[in-house]
């Protein structure tokens, strides 16, 4: 593990007299730093106990926030109340008609409470990281949060030893196996035989397989390969027709959620945005390196979503249609799908 130095704070100051638009994300990567080290340095942060089960909690008496979630691909913001937390374990639930989240509190390690008018924090923040100070999750006050509502809850989860912590390296993604190691006719069967989508990480396990490579393997019944740019013509077309759609961003703590319609989408350079007053989404067009339409067989039917990854197989956004659990899928949403797979096939 590595301890980082106070110099970092002198460092970012430096670095944003300089670029006074620059990004905490962003300057953490050109100081070769994680993030976490640049948020723990920034003035009056408090840094917060991990009482994940506290802080959630305290969340939903917060009123209402502005919850993201990004990966290094997309970034996924969306406006609401925090509704009482699940906790099952090391998983968590935040099932919500707004904020819907599944966090895997594995990769949760450190917190900060940075207050209003810091750099990437301007009516204050709580901010979440991972072992490697990779932010997981976020929240963000906003003009109809209470005041001083996130600085309340941060009172109560300070921790009583505000000290910089020890990083571990960022994790390495797991190499797959060989294609001929996998039993793809197993794969295939367990596929078929899938009752529930959320059955699917539980295939993935026991094949030994990354999401990428099963998708590679089963078949294009199952997994039909599309041209990279397929989520943006699915978000176009969806916004187009109003058909209301979900869109989850993951990374390895968190996977945010948006359920509902999209209406205003623009591109802006090699972002691809959704810019609706309640759900903002950020998708860096040049980081997708191939998309997938999949079907996933289910007690209701079969479900159709589009998935995009990156050029390392990690998985940037899934789209699915907005369905209710026992429902069936939409027939617009499936259209639509197949439409946008028509168009996008490799």
């Amino acid at each position: 593990m590595e301890r980082l130095s106070a110099s970092v704070g002198e460092r970012f100051a430096s670095l944003l007299a300089e670029r006074p638009s620059l990004r905490v994300r962003d300057a953490a990567e050109t100081l070769g730093v994680p993030e976490a080290a640049v948020v723990a340095g920034l003035a009056g942060r408090r840094r917060l106990r991990p009482d994940w089960r506290a802080l959630l909690e305290g969340l939903t008496e917060a009123g209402e926030v502005m919850a993201l979630t990004r990966n290094d691909h997309c970034v996924h913001e969306k406006h609401g109340v925090y509704p009482k937390p699940e906790l099952h374990g090391r998983v968590g639930l935040v099932f919500g008609p707004e904020i819907d989240l599944r966090l895997f509190f594995a990769r949760w390690a450190h917190a900060w409470f940075v207050p209003e008018g810091n750099p990437g924090s301007p009516r204050g923040s709580i901010q979440v990281f991972d072992p490697s100070g990779m932010a997981v999750h976020k929240v963000f006050a906003t003009p109809n949060t209470p005041p001083g509502a996130l600085a309340a809850l941060a009172d109560r989860l300070a921790a009583p030893d505000p000290a910089m912590p020890e990083f571990e390296p960022p994790p390495t993604d797991p190499a797959d196996p060989a294609d001929a190691v996998i039993e793809q006719a197993s794969l295939r069967s367990d596929w078929l035989a899938l009752q529930d989508t959320h059955d699917f990480v539980r295939l993935l396990r026991r094949h030994k397989t990354g999401r990428a490579r099963a998708l590679r393997l089963a078949g294009e019944d199952l997994a039909r390969p599309l041209a990279a740019e397929a989520p943006i013509a699915a978000l176009r077309a969806a916004a187009a027709a109003g058909v209301p759609i979900m869109v989850f961003v993951p990374n390895p703590g968190c996977i945010q959620i948006h359920a509902g319609p999209v209406h205003r989408v623009e591109p802006r350079g090699p972002w691809f945005n959704v810019l609706d007053p309640r759900f903002n989404l950020h998708l860096r067009t040049d980081g997708l390196a191939h998309a997938w339409l999949v079907r996933k067989p289910t007690a209701d039917g079969s479900v159709t979503s589009i998935e995009a990854f990156d050029a390392a197989d990690r998985l940037v956004l899934m789209l699915f249609g907005m369905r209710k659990p026992g429902a069936a899928e939409s027939d617009t949403w499936r259209a639509l799908a197949a439409e946008v797979a028509e168009a996008a096939s490799c």
